[in-house]
């Protein structure tokens, strides 16, 4: 099977994660404040929480002047179509070329391809690329092109010809099942550059596309055919919504992280 398998196997254990840590984060009791005297140079909790909603303010104000975004999934992987306010500027073609550009290019890419092509070689998928270095390198290419050419053509490519919004708004409201429930739903409605909602016509059809063109170009002869170019598809469109899953629930998981971060720092002081 192509790498898109592995890849759609990967994120399935980082929602599973990400779910399993938001539900304990909703259930777990609050834990009993202990008295304990303040020493002098510390901050208060107030100042504490006032400097986090402070760093919180600056990004969402940096993407509202942007339309953009500077964050990465787990601090490594491009999350810069991810925003966290719905009052930013629509893109225009240039910006959605650019963004998409930035993230595909970007320098943690190459090992991420070079994982999912040592997956793949380790499975023997795709036996038509053979073993050794060879059969590595072209895995790594198919890979790299595979992400590449979908990231372009459901991110900038379509939603450019049909006036459709690439960027993903982090719903924050509601509980564990109704965010995800909105999420998936991402991958059929999205946003017109105008601010209204239509089918997502620029995911469906993007990754159609993209599997067309992959599987009848690079990968091997016998992998050509369209029962198996349709497989990709429905693996790619599977593995964009287990990604936007993880996407609503990061920031989240992220601004937790932050603030485990700031006591800890306090207690150095």
């Amino acid at each position: 099977m192509r790498v898109v398998i592995n890849r759609l196997g990967i994120c399935f254990v980082l929602i599973l994660l990400l779910a399993l840590v938001t539900r304990a984060q909703e259930t777990a009791p609050a834990a009993q404040p202990q008295p304990q005297a303040q020493p002098a140079s510390s901050s208060s909790p107030s100042e504490l929480s006032d400097k986090d909603q402070g760093a919180g303010n600056s990004e969402i104000k940096k993407q509202e002047r942007t339309g953009t975004s500077d964050d990465r999934l787990f601090y490594a992987l491009p999350n810069f179509l991810t925003v966290e306010t719905q009052n930013v500027p629509p893109l225009t073609v240039a910006e959605k070329f650019k963004v998409v550009a930035r993230g595909s290019f970007d320098h943690i890419q190459m090992p991420w391809y070079g994982l999912l092509a040592g997956v793949s070689q380790a499975q023997n998928s795709e036996p038509g690329y053979g073993q050794g270095a060879a059969g590595y390198a072209k895995r790594f290419g198919a890979s790299a092109a595979d992400g590449t050419i979908e990231n372009f053509l459901t991110g900038a490519v379509l939603p450019s010809l049909l006036h459709q919004d690439p960027r993903y708004f982090q719903s924050g409201q509601g509980g564990f099942w109704r965010r995800t429930g909105y999420s998936v739903s991402r991958i059929f409605v999205t946003r017109t550059d105008s601010g209204g909602h239509q089918f997502n016509y620029s995911e469906i059809f993007g990754s159609a596309i993209s599997a067309g063109i992959s599987t009848y170009s690079y990968h091997p002869q016998g992998d050509r055919t369209l029962p198996n170019t349709a497989s990709v598809w429905g693996t790619q469109v599977g593995y964009d919504t287990i990604t936007i899953v993880v996407k609503e629930f990061w920031p989240d998981i992220r601004r937790k992280l932050s603030k485990k971060k700031q006591p800890e720092s306090m207690l150095g002081r």
